[in-house]
Order: structure tokens, then C-alpha cells, then sequence
């Protein structure tokens, strides 16, 4: 396929482009950092530099694709003005999704978050109704960045209910890498009192790209979501016991498939998408949380 992948100089977009190369597809990657053209200097696919809340720029890009996976966000709602996160995040989904569906793209692949439930950057907090979380939870997002992903996956029930699009959104855990590993993850690995919103989930950036181009190849019909975390925890803790610990009975334990379970649920991905994680933060940590020697 011809695949477009925004935000491709990004971390989750830089593996995500190597993964859609190495699976024997045409990429064009798009960022907002400028080309390099300087000779020996080598960039898995073609490159575009292009501004997605342009809408023009989004129809550029689009044009001709077969598929287009859309990682360009901003990541989380604190870095930023709350307009500006909203109006980035929002507007570059709605452009990409408009000209997708004018130009009969295929499939469209819409990276959402975990963080959509509401309960990471609330102004009024509050805790998940279950764990694992899985794809049925409600929904309460407060802040900018949730809220824009909600409207992203509601720009993707629109436009599969008014055109032949195939559309599926993905909300990852939070995402890390060989150069991340110990300073994200390694005091949850060392001391599960660490607590995150996410309920010490997480996910390996190249399980990630996996579960990318499996959505991109897949022939799903509609908009599905699904939720890519590890199957284990953060420190491969007893998760019945460190959330009953930590959270009482505020949170209602439902079944697990196994002991160091994830606080999210993936089993919808490993159905219907035939999804299987192969990293773990074993391969990158000790049991203190110190990275290992590479």
C-alpha cells in the first residue's frame, strides 16, 4: 500500500515508519520538522514537511495514499495553551479525515490515547469505574488533549457513516523506547506506590508500530477502537494486590488472565486484529528499575 504516517520524526512515528517499510509498504512520512537533504543521510520512506491544521497541506499529502496513519498530535494538554492543543490535535484529525474520505482513501488508522477516559489531566478528579479498562468504560474527558481525542474518534464514526472509509483508533498506553525506559518506568518497577493514572500499564513503542500496521492492513469494516498496552505490568507486580493496596475497593477488579496483569485490557486487539505484543520492560530493565547493559 501507499501509506501516509504523520508526525513520522516523532518517537511513536519513527518506528512507525521503519515498521510499514520493513512490512514491504510505500511510505511518505510527514512532520512539521524540516527535510534533510544532505547526501548519506538515510530516511525510511519519502518525506513531506507539512502543517496538518492546513487544511490545503492535508489534502496534499492524502492525495494518492491508500492508507493514512495519523500519529502528528500534541501529546498531552500541559505543554501547551489549551486552545492550542485543542485546535492542533482536532483540526489536523478533521482535515486528514475530510480529504481521506474526498479522496476514497481506504483506511484510515487514528491514534487516540488511553488518556480519553478523563481521568489522567482532570480538573476534578476522579478514578476508573474498572480495571482493567477495556474499550466499554465510559468516557469523561475534562481537559484539551482528551477531549480533542474524543472528537477525533467521533470524526471517525462520522465518516465511516458517510462513505465506504474503513476506520480504526487506537489508544495506546504511555509509550516508551530503549532510550526512556528507565527514567518513565523505572520507579514503578522499583515501587508500585508510584501511581499513574494508567494503573502501571505501559507500552513498547515497536509493539505500538506493530499494532499500527496491523490496523492499516486489516479489512475491519467501520470504525473500531482498540486499546495497546503491555499484557504485564510496570514491575510485573501482583495486580490484584497493589490495587486493592493502593485503591481499596474505590476500583472494581474484574477478571485477569494473569497475575502481573496490565491495568487495560487488550484482548479486543489479539481478536480482532490478531495483534501479539513481543517486548516487555524486562528487556530493557532490571528488577530494580536500572536499564540494562545494551
Amino acid at each position: 500500500m501507499k501509506v501516509v504516517v504523520t508526525g513520522s520524526r516523532g518517537k511513536v512515528g519513527r518506528a512507525t515508519v521503519q515498521a510499514f517499510v520493513d512490512a514491504g509498504h510505500e511510505v511518505t512520512g510527514v512532520d512539521l520538522v524540516r527535510p534533510v537533504f544532505d547526501a548519506g543521510v538515510v530516511v525510511p520512506g519519502r518525506y513531506v514537511m507539512a502543517d496538518l491544521t492546513d487544511a490545503g497541506s492535508a489534502y496534499s499529502v492524502v492525495a494518492g495514499a491508500d492508507a493514512v496513519v495519523h500519529v502528528a498530535a500534541i501529546p498531552q494538554p500541559t505543554g501547551n495553551p489549551p486552545h492550542v492543543v485543542f485546535q492542533t490535535n482536532l483540526m489536523s484529525t478533521f482535515n486528514l479525515i475530510e480529504a481521506a474520505v474526498r479522496f476514497g482513501v481506504t483506511r484510515f488508522v487514528n491514534v487516540s490515547s488511553e488518556s480519553i477516559v478523563g481521568n489522567f489531566f482532570p480538573e476534578r478528579p476522579f478514578l476508573p469505574d474498572y480495571a482493567p479498562v477495556d474499550e466499554e468504560h465510559p468516557l469523561h474527558p475534562q481537559d484539551p488533549y482528551a477531549l480533542s481525542k474524543s472528537f477525533g474518534e467521533q470524526l471517525m464514526d462520522a465518516a465511516v457513516r458517510r462513505s465506504d472509509i474503513r476506520a480504526i483508533s487506537i489508544r495506546p498506553s504511555t509509550v516508551h523506547n530503549e532510550d526512556n525506559y528507565e527514567s518513565n518506568l523505572g520507579k514503578q518497577v522499583r515501587d508500585p506506590s508510584n501511581l499513574t493514572a494508567n494503573l502501571w500499564s505501559y507500552i513498547d513503542v515497536y509493539d505500538l508500530a506493530d499494532a499500527l500496521v496491523l490496523a492499516a492492513e486489516s479489512d475491519l469494516p467501520g470504525h473500531e477502537v482498540f486499546y495497546i498496552a503491555s499484557p504485564d505490568n510496570a514491575g510485573g507486580h501482583d495486580f490484584a494486590e497493589i490495587l486493592h493496596r493502593y485503591y481499596g475497593d474505590q476500583i472494581e477488579l474484574r477478571p485477569l488472565d494473569r497475575v502481573d496483569a496490565s491495568g487495560i485490557d487488550t484482548s479486543k486487539a489479539r481478536r480482532l486484529l490478531g495483534w501479539e505484543p513481543k517486548r516487555s520492560w524486562r528487556d530493557y530493565l532490571d528488577s530494580d528499575g536500572r536499564a540494562l547493559e545494551r
